[in-house]
Parts: structure tokens; C-alpha cells; sequence
């Protein structure tokens, strides 16, 4: 299968190549240094991309100056802040996906804390296995982990969304293994955010959106005219110096909640009583970034970002019985779960040429928190007396990382680039409890049968808290050398040790050959680990897990717990991978085209197992152990879960990426890109189990493995076409996703979202200084995955499947008008 899609996708790209050569065109460059602020004012409608876009200097992925994308060995996408910004939506996670098509950006719904963080993931793999630095530094994960049934479950990744389009020059995209660069998570890649630099110039703007959409359930039809979202953002260059500069960043959003969910079919008369789709959200958020020279051989640098985030997505409905009413709800009620999520990154350093050798040192520190409040709910336990909003408690990690980096070139060969470095970083994390009404007891009068914590999101207990840290320590040599005009050859190596698991070992070997001026072949070759994050060692709660499609009370454990140790966990090891890829560089004139195969094999890797519980399928022996050691936590949990390691997989495919630019004098500028990812996951192999129970229950089972296989698209193709003309331009994009999975415990249980072709449009008027003016609309077309089916939605919530690509809200109409100065 694979090889058919393979073939077909080569077979677009190829007769691009021919296509193009009547239309070649020369095209002219004019690199900057890196880390020159320039003045800047925002993009204009004719700088759809640059001429010279081809020849954009790169930072990530080599240490070696001047590096271009189409020169370099490895893989690199070059995103510039105008395409990011040219959709619209205003997140930065999704605008990176709709751009880049090994990137997917699920959007889960009423799954907790994951509806507020949602991670993405590149080229199908965990979200936590893309490493994400801002301005070359590593950025810090997340304090939610992904608990529940969602594309990367079990994850605690980098929030993209805490960084804001509007404080971004051009994002890199290093779609190869790159631990032995960078260290721990860059196995499927890396994602380099560059913000913008500006010592003049500055832009405001205001978007506004609705969703105007026929939402067809499997049960019920209605059409939507609203669910408006907001957003408003400024930026501002500030020089002072010889080449000192200031800019500074912020973004205001505010976004009503959607609902896609269909028809309960438990109430008279059938009516809808969930809410499914988007969260409420508000959200402020602001950046700056600064540099300067000290003297002739020294500069300063330095930013630092914050954002606040109010998020309030539904769980699911709680329909009318003796609890609720007992409660105060005669009618039922909709728990409402907020999240408040602070977030800080920041980082300071010096950066000099001392005797031929280039100094970078650095530190960074980060710093995410998130609240937990249940709203509009009850603890059934508290019958009458129930409050009806809790406090939940709150997660917490913070990051310091301290790094000397230094490169120096030499005149052996054409040229050797010699990088070598060290690194120190400290990581903590906390779960502070929240009130006792949130997951416990009344001191007296508790209502006999009744499970204790709020309905919709239970809080954490003491008995959850926890206050964890851990060091590591880090040094890499990187050898890059250009032995012949056509031969590079590069060499990186990098050793690590960790306060909790130990030492570990990484290398690369990458080398490219350039055939001809218009033709390279280039490949890599490396190892990469993943450090398994203090949030998947310590991580303990009671919640809602939603299996085929009904919510079961599950408690998740540590591995190494008196509940994880007897259901078979063992102390966490990092993940080890394989890379391997192979491409080809074609350009002439004003056409590129890039094919770049690659075989990611990751062993040891770390998964959330099975919720465990009692099952007919099980020994009566079994299920009565299973039941003690549930009740022994006291929470009224009926599922456990827990950490390990031992999942197998490979994963193999294709990126394909044609660009070509058109410049004509009469009827302006066209920008034509084709971009497409084939990729196939297996799992070759799923942990034994050591629990003490006999038989030992299944700890990976049929749901999980087809989430890590079937949960992403096998096929994503983006087709673009920008024009512009003077101060006019247009945008149109369609991009077709693969059929998904959404699996469940049973072949009957899955909901697949079908094959789907996404459109967007979107007209501009952009003056280089004055008013800018985008009218468009994402999703023009109106497609939606296909629905849930009624048997696999007994509760009406879940109208759509929440793995879909493009996630399910139908068409969404906006403008945006702002001023440049």
C-alpha cells in the first residue's frame, strides 16, 4: 500500500520537474547574517516568498555559518511568519500544520486538560519526540500530561501555542533524528522558532471570525451562525545603539466555545446535552526579543515571554437522577472543566569571536503551571451540601538549562567546521492538591454508596502530591567538513548523564554530494533517545477516561507505586531510536524540489498502558485482586493505568516538496508549492507484562496500538498557490488528508474520519507602510470527518471522531484589518 501511495506522490513531483523547465527562471540571492536586525515593517502582499527563498540561511541542523536549505544535508522546511499569518486561525500550532505537511495538529474534545494543551506531532510520531527550541534554545515541555484517549496519550510535550505568529520571523522545521545535536526528544525532528528581530517598524491587527456550517451528526442536523473568535496583536521595533535592538510582541485572544456534539438519545425529547468542539478561551500573551554588541567582539542577547491562559471546556453531561437532584440539579448538569495556564520562557546570553573561535553562552529558564477548577458541577458524596465549583490542585515544571557552545572553522579541505559544546540542565515538577470537596469525603454526613470527587474532573488528593527534580549534564562535538566542492561530510557525537536513570550515547553521520549545480544526493544516519519526563514518572490522578465513548472512572499511577509495582510497572528508561534517510535536492531557476525518504525504528519506547480493571475475560481470581487494590486507594476508581517501557515500533515514509516562483510584470508574482508526507507506522513489538497477578492482564492491547498506527494521517498533501501584485495578493490552499482511525476496544468500536481535501482562501490588501486589509475563509468547502456513529455514542457527546487532522468544525469566515508602520 504504502508503495503505491509512494509512487503516485514521486510521480506529482516529477512532472513538476518537467513542467518547469519552460518556465525556468534565474533566480537571485541576497543572504543576511544571521542575527542582523534589520529594519522591518509586516510583509506585504508581494512577499508571498522571496525571491531568494531557496537560498534562506539556516541555523538548525548544522553549526555551520552561511548554510542555506537547499545546500543542507539534512531535511529543513523555512516557514516564514507572513504564511503563518495568512490563515485564519491565529494559533500557532495549527497555522504550522496547514503549512507543513509532516506536521498534524489534532484538536481532542472532552478529554480533560489535553482540550486546553492539545500537542502536535510530526511525521506521526509522539509529540514529546519533537524537540522545540526558541532562537536555537530548548524550550520546556508542559506541566499536563496526556492521560487521556488522544493522539499522543501519555505525552507531555511543548505547548506551540504559548508563542504567539505575530512574534515570529520564520519558524525551522528539521525533519530528521537530531539527538546527537541537540539531545533528548529530537527523534522524529526539531522545530526551531525564530523570533523576529526589528530595530524600527512596528504593525497592529485585529482578526475576526465565525463559523458558518451545516453540522450533520449521525443523529440530527442543524445548521451554526456564530461562535465568534477575536484576536488582536501588535508588534513594535525599538533601535537604540549602533545596532542594538528591542522588539517587542503581544497577542490578545478571545474565543467562544463550539458545539458539535449530537443528540442525547437518553432524554425525552431527544435534544443535545453536551457540548463537543473548541474550549472557551482567553488569552494574553507577550514577548520580547533583544540583542546588542558590547564591544567589537561581544554581544547581549536576551527574550523572554509570558503568556495567561483562561481555557473552559465541557465534560460530559450528567443527566437527570437522584444524585443530581439531590445536588441541586433536577435537570441534569454539563461539568465544565477551567484550566489556567501560566507560562514563562526566557533566556539571556553573551556571544563572541575570541581568537578565531566563535562562544555562545546561555542560560534559559521555563516555567509552566496549570490550575485545575471544576465549574458547574457536584461531588455526589456531598449530597446536598455539595459545593457546585472546586479548586482541583495544580501541575507544575520548570526547566533551567545552562549551555557553552563554540564553533570555529578551519582551512582544512575546503572547509572544516568544528563545534563542540556542554550543557547542564535541571528539571522540576509538582502536583499541588486541591480542595478536599474536589476528591474527597465530607468530614461527616457523607451520602452512603456515592463516589467521592467532582463530577467531570476530580482533583488531586495529598495523596497525589508530589515535589520531584532531577540534573543532567551534557557534551557534544559536531564536525562538519566540505572535503570537495561536491562532498560534504558531517560527524556529530553526544553523551549525556541523568540523576534518575543514567548515562546514555548518541551519534549521527550525515553526508551530501552534488552531482551537479542543479542536482545533490544527501543522507543521514543516527542514533537518538528520549529521557522519560518526570511527568510520566510521577504523574498521579483519578479522572474521567473516555472509553468507546463512555467515561470510566480511572486512576493513573507512578510505575513503581504498590498499585503500578503489582500490576506489572517498572522504573522508567529512556527511548532509543534508529534514523535513517536518503533524499535528493533539484533546482533550477525558479524551481526546487526536495525527496527525502527516511525508516525511524524507536525500542524501549514509553507508553501509557491499558486502563486495567475487571473484565469476564479474566480469571475470578484476577478481577478480585484488581478489585482490592482499587479499593485500597479510597477514590471510587474501577480502571488503573500506568507507565512502561517496551513498545517496538518503525516507521517508514516520504516527503515530497516542489516549489516554483513565477515572476511576471503585468500580472504580478505566483508562488506554487506541492508538498506532500507518506508515512506508515508498526508496532513490532508491546511489553511482557511483570505484574504479580495470574494471569497478568494485557497491558497493550488492540486501541493502543492502533493509535500509535492508524492515529495519524498515512497521507497529507498540500497544494498552494500565492499571488500577489503590488499591494494586492491572494491565497489558495487545499490539503488532503488520509483516512484516521479513531480506534476502539473492538473492530466495531472504531470511528474513521474518511479521506478529506481541506480548502482555504484568502483575498489581501497589504501596504508596506498603512493598511492591511484579509478577508477569507478556512475550510470553504464545509467538510467535516464523517460522523460518529449512533452505536458508538451512546451518550450523544462525541459527533465527530476528536483524532480528525483537521479537526471538526466546519467553515470558518474571517477578515483581519491592521495597520503598518
Amino acid at each position: 500500500m504504502i508503495q503505491g501511495r509512494t509512487i503516485a506522490l514521486l510521480g506529482v513531483s516529477l512532472l513538476s520537474l518537467v513542467a518547469q523547465t519552460a518556465y525556468a527562471q534565474t533566480a537571485t540571492s541576497s543572504p543576511t547574517q544571521q542575527g542582523q536586525a534589520e529594519d522591518q515593517t509586516a510583509p506585504t502582499a508581494g512577499a508571498a516568498t522571496t525571491g531568494d527563498e531557496g537560498n534562506d540561511i539556516i541555523v538548525t541542523g548544522t553549526r555551520t555559518e552561511g548554510r542555506t536549505r537547499l545546500d543542507s544535508v539534512s531535511p529543513v522546511d523555512v516557514l516564514s511568519g507572513a504564511s503563518l499569518q495568512r490563515q485564519g486561525t491565529t494559533e500557532l500550532a495549527s497555522a504550522l500544520a496547514a503549512v507543513a505537511p509532516s506536521i498534524d495538529f489534532p484538536r481532542p474534545s472532552a478529554n480533560d486538560a489535553t482540550d486546553a494543551i492539545r500537542p502536535a506531532t510530526l511525521r506521526g510520531l509522539s509529540p514529546d519526540q519533537t524537540l522545540v527550541l526558541i532562537n536555537g534554545i530548548r524550550g520546556h515541555s508542559s506541566a499536563n500530561l496526556n492521560t487521556n484517549g488522544t493522539v499522543g496519550r501519555g505525552s507531555a510535550a511543548v505547548d506551540l501555542n504559548t508563542v504567539p505568529t505575530v512574534a515570529l520571523d520564520r519558524i525551522e522545521v528539521l525533519r530528521d533524528g537530531a539527538s546527537a545535536q541537540y539531545g533528548s526528544d529530537a527523534i522524529a525532528g526539531v522545530v526551531n522558532l525564530r523570533l523576529r528581530e526589528a530595530r524600527s517598524g512596528g504593525g497592529a491587527s485585529v482578526t475576526y471570525g465565525f463559523y458558518n456550517t451545516q453540522v450533520d451528526t449521525a443523529a440530527n442536523s442543524r445548521h451554526v451562525n456564530g461562535e465568534p473568535v477575536v484576536t488582536a496583536s501588535a508588534w513594535q521595533g525599538i533601535g537604540f545603539g549602533s545596532d542594538g535592538f528591542i522588539t517587542v510582541s503581544g497577542e490578545y485572544t478571545k474565543r467562544q466555545p463550539t458545539n458539535r456534539a449530537d443528540i442525547d438519545r437518553r432524554v425525552t425529547p431527544n435534544r443535545v446535552t453536551g457540548r463537543y468542539g473548541d474550549p472557551e478561551v482567553e488569552q494574553f500573551t507577550g514577548f520580547v526579543n533583544a540583542g546588542t554588541s558590547l564591544t567589537d567582539n561581544l554581544s547581549l542577547y536576551a527574550f523572554g515571554g509570558y503568556q495567561d491562559r483562561d481555557t473552559r471546556g465541557a465534560a460530559f453531561p450528567r443527566n437527570a437522577n437522584a444524585s443530581t437532584t439531590l445536588a441541586g440539579y433536577p435537570d441534569g448538569f454539563l461539568p465544565i472543566i477551567n484550566t489556567k495556564t501560566k507560562d514563562i520562557n526566557s533566556a539571556v546570553g553573551l556571544r563572541g569571536d575570541f581568537g578565531g573561535y566563535n562562544v555562545d553562552l546561555s542560560f534559559s529558564y521555563g516555567r509552566n503551571t496549570v490550575d485545575f477548577r471544576t465549574l458547574n458541577s457536584a461531588n455526589y458524596a456531598y449530597g446536598a451540601a455539595t459545593p457546585t465549583n472546586f479548586y482541583d490542585g495544580q501541575v507544575a515544571y520548570d526547566q533551567y538549562v545552562a549551555g557553552l557552545d563554540v564553533t570555529r572553522k578551519f582551512d582544512v579541505f575546503q572547509s572544516l567546521n568544528v563545534a563542540f559544546g556542554v550543557e547542564g540542565r535541571r528539571e522540576g515538577y509538582k502536583i499541588s492538591p486541591g480542595e478536599q470537596a474536589s476528591y474527597g469525603y465530607p468530614t461527616t454526613g457523607a451520602v452512603a454508596g456515592a463516589s467521592p470527587g467532582a463530577q467531570g474532573f476530580g482533583g488531586f488528593s495529598p495523596a497525589n502530591a508530589t515535589k520531584r527534580d532531577r540534573h543532567s549534564g551534557s557534551i557534544y562535538l559536531d564536525v562538519e567538513a566540505q572535503v570537495t566542492d561536491k562532498l560534504l561530510i558531517g560527524l556529530a557525537g553526544r553523551g549525556e548523564d541523568y540523576s534518575d536513570f543514567g548515562s546514555t550515547a548518541t551519534g549521527k553521520v550525515s553526508a551530501r554530494y552534488d552531482v551537479a549545480d542543479w542536482f545533490a544526493l544527501r543522507g543521514t544516519a543516527s542514533t537518538g533517545f528520549r529521557a522519560p519526563s518526570l511527568q510520566q514518572q510521577y504523574f498521579t490522578q483519578i479522572a474521567s477516561v473516555v472509553t468507546n465513548g463512555v467515561p470510566i472512572l480511572t486512576g493513573t499511577f507512578p510505575s513503581v507505586s504498590v498499585v503500578g509495582t503489582a500490576l506489572g510497572g517498572l522504573p522508567l528508561e529512556p527511548e532509543k531510536s534508529t534514523n535513517l534517510s536518503v533524499g535528493t535536492v533539484i533546482r533550477a531557476g525558479g524551481f526546487d524540489l526536495t525527496i527525502d525518504a527516511y525508516r525511524i525504528h524507536i525500542r524501549n519506547q514509553i507508553g501509557l498502558s491499558e486502563n486495567i480493571t475487571t473484565s469476564n475475560s479474566q480469571s475470578a481470581a484476577v478481577n478480585a485482586e484488581i478489585a482490592r487494590l482499587l479499593a485500597q486507594t479510597n477514590t471510587g476508581a474501577t480502571a488503573a493505568r500506568f507507565f512502561i517501557n517496551g513498545l517496538a515500533s518503525t516507521t517508514k515514509g516520504i516527503d515530497v516538496v516542489a516549489h516554483y516562483r513565477l515572476r511576471t510584470e503585468s500580472v504580478g508574482s505566483f508562488d506554487f508549492t506541492l508538498a506532500g508526507n507518506v508515512n506508515t507506522i508498526e508496532v513490532t513489538r508491546v511489553p511482557t507484562s511483570t505484574a504479580t497477578l495470574n494471569p497478568a492482564p494485557t497491558l497493550f492491547a488492540r486501541s493502543r496500538i492502533l493509535t500509535l498506527e492508524e492515529g495519524t494521517p498515512g497521507e497529507k498533501v498540500t497544494g498552494t498557490i500565492d499571488w500577489s501584485l503590488d499591494q494586492l495578493g491572494a491565497l489558495a490552499r487545499v490539503t488532503y488528508y488520509g483516512n484516521v482511525n479513531q480506534p476502539g476496544t473492538t473492530p466495531a468500536a472504531d470511528v474513521l474520519t474518511g479521506n478529506r481535501a481541506i480548502t482555504d482562501l484568502e483575498l489581501r490588501y497589504t501596504a508596506r507602510k498603512g493598511a492591511q486589509i484579509g478577508l477569507g475563509v478556512s475550510n470553504l468547502f464545509d467538510v467535516y470527518p464523517r460522523a460518529t456513529p449512533i452505536a458508538n455514542n451512546s451518550t450523544g457527546v462525541l459527533g465527530f471522531p476528536y483524532f480528525s487532522p483537521f479537526g471538526f468544525s466546519g467553515r470558518y469566515v474571517y477578515a483581519r484589518a491592521g495597520l503598518n508602520w
